[in-house]
């Protein structure tokens, strides 16, 4: 199973933190099941069959089958989403939700007799602020405490 999760890393083009990043787990545990330390937990193949819906369970659990589930392309890239070069279906959609957006109204609000207070606003005096003492504390776990009292 150590290399069919090593295939699904490389085929979406992920370094074994960001993989353990998306599927939300320890850094450590993909590091173990990459190194042949540990073998992959129940937990991990479950989080990797719901964050990636489209692996075969066939073939992660037992190597038989193909890759990926039957209609999906594993052809295309798999890396993460891109703002910039979005393919057209996902551009139709969003111009569709843009233009559901505009045809939303908006409800007038009576507010009634509130009024807003004008109120002014008074700035903190920092001027009341005075230097104390200070403290300078040196590597060798020694410190010396200066003030307007102390010469």
């Amino acid at each position: 199973m150590k290399d069919r999760i090593k295939l699904i890393m490389e085929k979406e083009n992920l370094t074994p933190a960001k993989f353990a990043d998306r599927l939300q787990i320890n850094r450590a545990i993909i590091s173990h099941i990459l190194n042949g330390r540990n073998n992959p937990s129940l937990d991990v193949v479950t989080k990797i069959l719901s964050e990636m819906n489209y692996i075969n369970t066939e073939w992660l659990i037992n190597g038989t089958g193909s890759m990926y589930k039957e209609g999906f392309n594993g052809n295309s890239p798999l890396a993460e989403p891109d703002l910039f070069n979005q393919d057209a279906p996902n551009a139709a959609k969003v111009s569709e939700t843009i233009e559901k957006s505009k045809e939303i109204g908006f409800k007038q609000v009576d507010n009634g007799n509130q009024s807003s207070e004008n109120k002014p606003v008074v700035p903190l005096k920092s001027n009341d602020r005075k230097i104390t003492q200070i403290i300078i504390y040196y590597n060798d776990n020694t410190f010396e405490v200066f003030g307007p009292h102390l010469k």
